[in-house]
C-alpha cells in the first residue's frame, strides 16, 4: 500500500514538506511572467491606436441615418437634408433586382424627403396640374428646374414616374400594404399606373418592397427593442435592484447562518421550481379547447412577437417538460450527495467566517464589473466605428444591358466620362460603403484584432479579481490567530502584490484564454457559413473542433483559477503554479470531487433561486399581472425584453456575490489540501484549519478513502 502511494505521489509531484517559516502568502516575491507583461503593454498601446484610428476614419452616422444617391445622409442636423429624413425610392420595383441581395443596394435614384408620399400621381398627371406639379417636386432630386419636358425628365431620371403610398419603416419609404378580405392592396388599389402608361399589379411593389427590406427587418427589430427599453429601464433598473438586495441579504445571512441558509436555498428551488411547474399546467389547461392553440411551434415559425408562442398549447408543455426534468435532476442530486452536501456545508461556514473578516471583498465584484464595462465599451465603440470607417462607393446603375454595369465611378466626373456616350441612360449613385486602399483591406485584421483584445483584457480583469480574492483568503487560513494575526487590509494589500508582481502571470492565463476564445469565435463564424452545404463530413468536422475547443476553454478556466491560487500564495510564475496546482488536485482528486464541486452545485442553487425569485417578479409586472401595480407597467412591443434584461442582469449579478464565495472555499480548499500536507496536527506541527472544519473534513474524507479501499 505505502509502494502504491510512493508511486501515486511520484506520478502526481512531491508533496508539500514542514517548513516551520511558512506564515501564509509570501510577501518577499519578484516579478513574474516580464515578457508577457512587456507583450501585455504592447497589445494595449496598439489596441489604443487601433481605436484612434478607427475614430479618425469612422463614422457612426453611416449606422444611425439612411444615405441618398449622392451619399448624404438624411435628417442630420447641420446639412440641407436636416428636415428630411426618410429616403425615397424612385422607382421600388427595381429593388426587386437581384444585385440587391449581392449589394444591399436598391439600383434606383433615392433621395431624402419631408415626408413620404401619401397617394398614387404619375408624373404625366401632375405636369399639367400646378398644385400637382409643387407637390410632386419634392420627391425630384434636389435643385430640380420645370424648363425641361416631360419626356427629358424621365430621361434624365430628375424625378420618379410615379408616386405610390408609402410608410417610412426604418427612415425609408416602401409601399403601404395593406390586405382586404385577402387581398392585397396599395392605397386601396390592387393595380396601378406605372407613368409611362402601363397598369401594374401591386403584388410587383410588394417584391420590390420584401427586397428592399432584407437588410430592414433586424433593424426594424432593433429599433422595437430599443423603444421597449426607452420606456422600460427604470423598472428594469429597480429589477436588478431587487436583485442585488436579495444577494446581499443571502451572503449576509449565509454569514451568520450558513447550516440553515443551504439549506432554505435548496427547499426554496425546489417550490420556485414546483411553481413554475404549477403555472405552466394551469396556463396550457387554459388553453384547451382555443381557438389555434393547437398549432404546433414548428407550423407557426420564427415570429418577432414572442406573445404569439404563449397562446401555444405546446410552449406551455415544452416549458413543463423542461421544469419537471431540472427538479427530478436536482432532486436526485440531493439524495445521492445528501452527506456531501452536510460537508460542503462546513466548508461554507469556514468560507462564510473568512468573508466575515474580509467583508470589502462583498465589494470587489463591483470593481471588476467597472473594469468589464470599460471593456466592452472601448470593444463595442471600435468596433462600430471600425465598420463604418469604409468611403462611399458609387457604382454604374442602367437600365438597360451596359458594358459599365456594376464598375466604380466617380459622380463629379461621371458625366464627361465615356460611359455617358456609351450608355446614355447610366446613373452614378451611390452603392454602398468601402474602399480598395491598404487601410481598408486591413478592417478586417483589425476587427479580428478588436475582438482579441476584448477576451484578452476581459480575461485579464477577471483574473486580477481571482488573485486579489485568493491572496485575501490565503491570509486568513494561514492565520494562526484569526483575526488578530490578519493583515490590516488583507484585500488591498492582495490587490498590491498581484499587480506589481503578477501582472504578467495574470496576462499569460488571460491570453491562452483569449487565444481558445477567439478561435471558438472562428469556427462558429465558419460554421455559420457552412450551414448553407450540405457537406456531412465538414460538419462532423466542425461539430467535433466546436466540441474540443468547448473543453478546452473550460479547463483552462479551471487550471487559470487554481493557478492564481498557487501564484497568489506563493508567488511563483504562471508555469509553476498551473502545475503545483495541478498536481495538489490530483493528489486530492477524492476530496475535489466530494467537496469541491458539491459547493459549486449549491452556489448554484443560490444563483438560480435570486434568478427565479426575480424572474417571476418580472414576468408578474411586465405582463400586467399585478392589479396593484398594473397601471403602473409600461406598454411595450414586446414584453420579453425587459423580462430577459431583467433574469441576465439578475445572474451577472448573483454571480458576482456568490463568485466571492466561491473563490473563497476554492482558496480554502487547496490551503486545506496544503494543510494536510505540511503538517500533521501535532503540538509541533499544528494545522492551520480551525477545529470544526478539520474534524468535519478529517471524517469526510476518512468516509471517502474507506469507501475507496473497499473497491480496491
Amino acid at each position: 500500500m505505502g509502494g502504491d502511494r510512493q508511486h501515486y505521489y511520484g506520478q502526481h509531484g512531491t508533496p508539500q514538506k514542514y517548513d516551520p517559516t511558512f506564515k501564509g502568502p509570501i510577501y518577499n516575491r519578484g516579478c513574474t511572467d516580464v515578457i508577457c507583461c512587456v507583450a501585455l503593454f504592447i497589445a494595449i498601446v496598439g489596441y489604443v491606436a487601433v481605436g484612434i484610428i478607427a475614430w479618425t476614419h469612422g463614422d457612426p452616422r453611416k449606422v444611425i441615418y439612411p444615405t441618398d444617391s449622392r451619399g448624404q445622409f438624411c435628417g442630420q442636423k447641420g446639412t440641407p437634408n436636416e428636415n428630411k429624413p426618410f429616403l425615397f425610392y424612385f422607382n421600388i420595383l427595381k429593388c426587386a433586382s437581384p444585385l440587391v441581395l449581392l449589394e444591399f443596394q436598391c439600383p434606383t435614384t433615392q433621395t431624402c424627403v419631408e415626408k413620404c408620399p401619401s397617394r398614387y400621381l404619375t408624373y404625366l398627371q401632375a405636369y399639367t396640374r400646378p398644385q400637382d406639379l409643387e407637390y410632386y417636386k419634392q420627391f425630384c432630386v434636389p435643385g430640380f428646374g420645370e424648363s425641361k419636358r416631360v419626356v427629358e425628365v424621365l430621361r434624365d431620371g430628375d424625378c420618379p414616374a410615379v408616386l405610390t403610398p408609402s410608410k417610412p419603416l426604418a427612415r425609408r419609404c416602401l409601399p403601404a400594404i395593406e390586405t382586404h378580405k385577402g387581398v392585397i392592396t396599395v392605397g386601396n388599389e390592387t393595380t396601378f399606373d406605372d407613368g409611362r402608361g402601363q397598369k401594374r399589379n401591386v403584388s410587383e411593389l410588394v417584391e420590390g418592397a420584401k427586397k428592399a427590406n432584407v437588410v430592414l427587418e433586424a433593424r426594424q427589430l432593433a429599433m422595437r427593442v430599443f423603444e421597449d427599453y426607452t420606456v422600460s429601464w427604470y423598472w428594469i433598473l429597480i429589477g436588478l435592484v431587487i436583485a442585488m438586495a436579495l444577494s446581499l441579504i443571502f451572503i449576509v445571512l449565509l454569514r451568520f447562518l450558513a447550516g440553515i441558509m443551504v439549506w432554505i436555498m435548496i427547499v426554496m428551488v425546489i417550490l420556485v421550481l414546483g411553481y413554475g411547474i404549477f403555472h405552466c399546467y394551469m396556463e396550457y389547461s387554459r388553453l384547451r379547447g382555443e381557438a389555434g392553440s393547437d398549432v404546433s411551434i414548428g407550423d407557426l415559425g420564427f415570429q418577432t412577437d414572442f406573445r404569439v408562442y404563449l397562446h401555444l398549447r405546446q410552449t406551455w408543455l415544452a416549458f413543463m417538460i423542461i421544469l419537471c426534468v431540472l427538479e427530478l435532476i436536482i432532486i436526485l442530486l440531493l439524495i445521492f450527495l445528501r452527506k456531501r452536501i452536510l460537508i460542503a456545508i462546513a466548508l461554507i461556514k469556514e468560507a462564510s467566517r473568512a468573508v466575515g473578516y474580509v467583508m470589502t471583498s462583498l465589494l470587489y465584484p463591483l470593481f471588476t464589473f467597472f473594469l468589464l464595462c470599460l471593456c466592452i465599451a472601448y470593444w463595442a465603440s471600435t468596433a462600430v466605428f471600425l465598420s463604418t470607417s469604409n468611403e462611399a462607393i458609387y457604382k454604374v446603375f442602367n437600365d438597360t444591358a451596359c458594358v459599365a454595369a456594376g464598375q466604380t465611378c466617380n459622380p463629379e466626373t461621371f458625366h464627361t466620362s465615356n460611359v455617358t456616350r456609351l450608355c446614355p441612360d447610366a446613373r452614378c449613385q451611390f452603392a454602398f460603403y468601402g474602399g480598395e486602399t491598404g487601410y481598408h483591406r486591413a478592417l478586417l485584421g483589425l476587427q479580428i484584432y478588436n475582438v482579441f483584445m476584448f477576451f484578452w483584457l476581459a480575461n485579464f480583469a477577471l483574473a486580477l479579481g481571482q488573485v486579489t480574492l485568493a491572496g485575501a483568503f490565503a491570509s486568513y487560513y494561514w492565520a494562526i490567530k484569526k483575526p488578530d494575526d490578519l493583515p490590516a487590509f488583507p484585500l488591498f494589500s492582495s490587490f498590491g502584490r498581484a499587480l506589481r508582481y503578477h501582472t504578467g502571470s495574470l496576462a499569460f492565463g488571460s491570453l491562452l484564454l483569449a487565444i481558445v476564445q477567439v478561435i471558438r469565435v472562428i469556427l462558429e463564424y465558419l460554421d455559420q457559413r457552412l450551414k448553407a452545404a450540405e457537406n456531412r463530413f465538414a460538419k462532423f468536422l466542425m461539430t467535433c473542433l466546436k466540441c474540443c475547443f468547448w473543453c478546452l476553454e473550460k479547463f483552462l478556466k479551471f487550471l487559470n483559477r487554481n493557478a492564481y491560487i498557487m501564484i497568489a500564495i506563493y508567488g511563483t510564475n504562471f508555469c509553476t503554479s498551473a502545475k503545483n496546482a495541478f498536481f495538489l488536485l490530483m493528489r486530492n482528486i477524492v476530496r475535489v470531487a466530494v467537496l469541491d464541486k458539491v459547493t459549486d452545485f449549491l452556489f448554484l442553487l443560490g444563483k438560480l433561486l435570486v434568478v427565479g425569485s426575480v424572474g417571476i417578479l418580472a414576468f408578474f409586472f411586465f405582463t400586467h399581472r399585478i392589479k396593484i401595480v398594473q397601471d403602473t407597467a409600461p406598454s411595450l412591443n414586446y414584453y420579453w425584453v425587459p423580462i430577459l434584461t431583467v433574469i441576465i442582469g439578475s445572474y451577472l449579478i448573483a454571480h458576482g456575490f456568490f463568485s466571492v464565495y466561491g473563490m473563497c472555499v476554492d482558496t480554502l480548499f487547496l490551503c486545506f489540501c496544503e494543510d494536510l500536507e505540511r503538517n500533521d496536527g501535532s503540538p509541533e506541527r499544528p494545522y492551520f484549519m480551525s477545529p470544526e472544519l478539520r474534524d468535519i473534513l478529517l471524517k469526510g474524507n476518512a468516509e471517502a478513502g474507506k469507501s475507496e479501499a473497499q473497491e480496491e
